[in-house]
């Protein structure tokens, strides 16, 4: 038994020759892509900060995206099915994520064309209708400015944030005067 503070080497610690740096990269996208689904610059932003060459990196994603287990297009379709149905969020705000996880414009695009305006508004109304039952009671402007500042955050435009809000209202009885508030 080792004294306190000694550690008995590891098998994956030992010396020995350095690792083949195409192997290591492997490792670390078949990992990754086992955790979920990543996106091809999530895995060059992973293996950088893995210290994997770039030449290397490039390699082994081009093999991984031609087999078949890097798929850009299908991930973006996904992750807007996916956040769109599962957090309500609009087009505007899909389109922001996937810029951040380094999907390609057009890709993003084509993506996010599958959410028509009939879907993406009856999504605001449902997210809406949940909102105002929790609401109820309020002052009415409080209200109007809590029901389309969340829809804001999901990325719906005013437009559609105050016509759905106005819609949830009427449905409610409230009818009081809508009142065009900026939304900040």
């Amino acid at each position: 038994m080792p004294v306190s503070g000694d550690r008995e080497p590891r098998a994956d610690r030992e010396p020995g020759p350095p690792a083949d740096p195409e192997s290591v990269a492997r490792t670390i996208v078949l990992r990754q892509l086992t955790m979920t689904a990543k996106t091809r610059s999530e895995l060059e932003t992973t293996l950088a900060k893995r210290e994997v060459p770039a030449d290397v990196a490039a390699k082994v994603l081009d093999r991984m995206t031609e087999v078949g287990l890097i798929d850009d297009a299908a991930y973006a379709n996904e992750w807007v099915r996916q956040r769109q149905q599962g957090r309500g969020l609009a087009r505007r705000a899909l389109a922001q994520e996937l810029r951040r996880k380094g999907v390609d414009d057009d890709l993003a695009a084509d993506a996010l064309a599958t959410v028509d305006d009939d879907a993406e508004r009856a999504k605001a109304f449902e997210l809406a209708v949940r909102k105002a039952r929790v609401s109820r009671g309020q002052p009415h402007e409080k209200r109007v400015r809590s029901l389309a500042g969340m829809l804001a955050r999901k990325g719906y435009s005013s437009s559609v944030a105050f016509g759905v809000v106005r819609e949830v209202l009427a449905a409610e009885g409230d009818t009081e005067e809508l009142i065009d508030l900026e939304l900040s």
